[in-house]
């Protein structure tokens, strides 16, 4: 079954969806006209520009392009995550250019190679979509697990300080705030994980039923993803809290100044 393609009038109706809330927000004073109006019009002017070009790039199926798109994925998710965290990142970007691209490479090539069996592991439709999903959570949970680690370690100073005075190396004095922010990132993908089919339809199976795949292909195809997603995620995250930190602590096991 081909999947029904959506009109002009089709989009035309999708942003009418909004006026409800624009008029919910002006009855309620919310304040969330303007960037409600924003967000909707930079996401409809990105998706747009980007189908065009996803379009050439599917087309053409070259390995180097199509990895060069993956590159300039990887590089915005570290300027976003670089951007957002709420200590100074930017000296050290390059080690969050290596926790992204490394983990998130091979668990896809992995994916390709040995969960769809794909001929050419370059493949656009497959590295683009499955990148830009895996990714887009690596994305999250290292934000929450970058600015969880060194505030904590800010906010409990003395106890981190009393651990290296008492004997303990940097990497044993660390060891409980690694352990929680890793925790701490990774407990929503948990939880999500764990109720995806009786609470909630993930957006990439509803999309393949609705394409015209079957229900139980489309089943296989998420419990794998769903997985990737999961290990994609906690390796970088786990990378990302030790380069950081092995960068960011003096010979002394002190926290960088410029950090702060």
């Amino acid at each position: 079954m081909d999947t029904i393609d959506i009109s002009v009038l089709g989009l035309i109706a999708a942003f009418a969806l909004i006026i409800p809330t624009l008029l919910a927000d002006q009855y309620f004073q919310l304040g969330l006209r303007r960037d409600s109006l924003t967000s909707i019009a930079k996401m409809s002017l990105q998706l747009m520009l980007v189908g065009f070009f996803l379009e050439y790039i599917f087309q053409q199926n070259s390995w180097w392009l199509n990895l060069t798109w993956f590159a300039l994925m990887v590089g915005t998710a570290v300027f976003s995550t670089v951007d957002r965290a709420k200590i100074d990142l930017k000296p050290i970007w390059w080690l969050i250019l290596i926790t992204f691209a490394i983990p998130t490479l091979l668990v896809l090539i992995y994916f390709n190679s040995f969960i769809i069996r794909l001929d050419y592991l370059f493949d656009a439709r497959y590295l683009i979509a499955l990148g830009g999903m895996l990714l887009g959570n690596v994305l999250s949970t290292n934000i929450v697990a970058i600015n969880n680690f060194f505030q904590n370690i800010k906010d409990q100073q003395k106890y981190y300080l009393y651990r290296l005075a008492m004997g303990a190396t940097r990497k044993e004095a660390l060891a409980p705030f690694f352990k929680q922010s890793v925790q701490l990132a990774i407990s929503p993908s948990l939880a999500k994980t764990a109720t995806i089919g009786i609470v909630s339809l993930p957006g990439m199976m509803s999309g393949q039923i609705i394409a015209g795949s079957s229900p139980s292909t489309a089943i296989k195809y998420q419990i794998a993803i769903m997985i990737a997603i999961y290990v994609a995620s906690m390796l970088s995250v786990i990378m990302t809290i030790l380069l950081t930190s092995w960068k960011s602590f003096d010979g002394c096991g002190m926290l960088k100044q410029s950090r702060t």
